[in-house]
């Protein structure tokens, strides 16, 4: 049996395997400080473990239901925060003419084109925390498109 497990700051891939009499945890692989398992992580294990079967769609979710953000002093919610304050403020002090002016053009193209992945992603996210949290957090996500509107 699979399962992602922690250790320290990092999660990892495990597997459960018996031998003589004895139950030894097999490391399948490292995820790092966030419990991601992704399509290269299926690659890496498939090729180094090719006798252990794994479900990978039940390992994912599994890996995905480690963030709680009911809990507001967790360490996963309060590093999820400061990411978003971080790049918040990246985002804040970088300025059009820089990109335009950039001796680079793949370099500039490469930065706007992940600013419009960045921009859809938090779209749709935004869109799947509107469904989920209606009624849970009353009118929060009214009051942020509101203040949203204003700026």
């Amino acid at each position: 049996m699979a399962f992602v497990r922690r250790k320290g700051n990092s999660f990892y891939l495990v597997h459960n395997v018996r031998l003589g009499g004895k139950v030894r945890q097999l490391h399948l692989a490292r995820l790092g400080d966030k419990a991601r398992i992704t399509e290269q992580v299926v690659r890496e294990v498939s090729k180094k473990h090719p006798f252990v079967e794994l479900n990978w769609r039940a390992l994912r979710e599994q890996a995905n239901q480690k963030i709680n953000l009911a809990d507001s002093n967790s360490p996963e919610v309060q590093k999820l925060v400061s990411t978003l304050r971080s790049l918040h403020l990246e985002l804040a002090d970088l300025f059009p003419p820089v990109v335009q002016i950039s001796e680079s053009p793949a370099v500039a193209k490469e930065l706007l084109m992940q600013l419009r992945l960045l921009q859809t992603t938090i779209q749709v996210k935004l869109g799947e925390f509107d469904l989920r949290s209606r009624g849970r957090f009353g009118n929060a996500s009214q009051q942020s498109g509101g203040a949203r509107r204003r700026s």
